[in-house]
């Protein structure tokens, strides 16, 4: 099961910081992912990280901005937030893939087999 944390309000311009901790062993065999979704629309892919956190990938929308990281041994995925944007609000999801898939599919939800609850990220302009 994963668990994300670390939601809130915050202002523009402001940096958020959140973690998801896992309690899949080992957490090593797992690539992880961040999406969001916003009211009313889609789920979309925000960043992604490999098994020993050696690759990521972020889309535009994110890139320079967000920080995808991993501690394995603490079994915890983080996602530090800077310069956040009013555009960025959404329920923020966490999840995990099986390494041992191809990380050409990494953005693609179905990629995924484990998704945390959601934590809420609202920023005000």
């Amino acid at each position: 099961q994963l668990q994300a944390f670390g939601g809130g309000l915050v202002q523009a311009g402001d940096s958020r910081r959140l973690s998801c901790e896992a309690s899949e062993r080992p957490f090593v065999n797992y690539a992880m992912g961040w999406f969001r979704q916003a009211p009313g629309k889609e789920r979309e892919f925000v960043a992604a990280i490999s098994w020993s956190g050696d690759t990521v990938r972020y889309p535009e929308s994110v890139k320079g901005r967000f920080t995808i990281s991993r501690d394995n041994d603490k079994n915890t995925l983080y996602l530090q937030m800077n310069s956040l944007k009013p555009e960025d609000t959404a329920v923020y999801y966490c999840a995990a893939g099986k390494r041992t898939r191809s990380w050409s599919v990494i953005t693609n939800i179905a990629a995924y087999d484990i998704w945390g609850q959601g934590t809420l990220v609202t920023v005000s302009s």
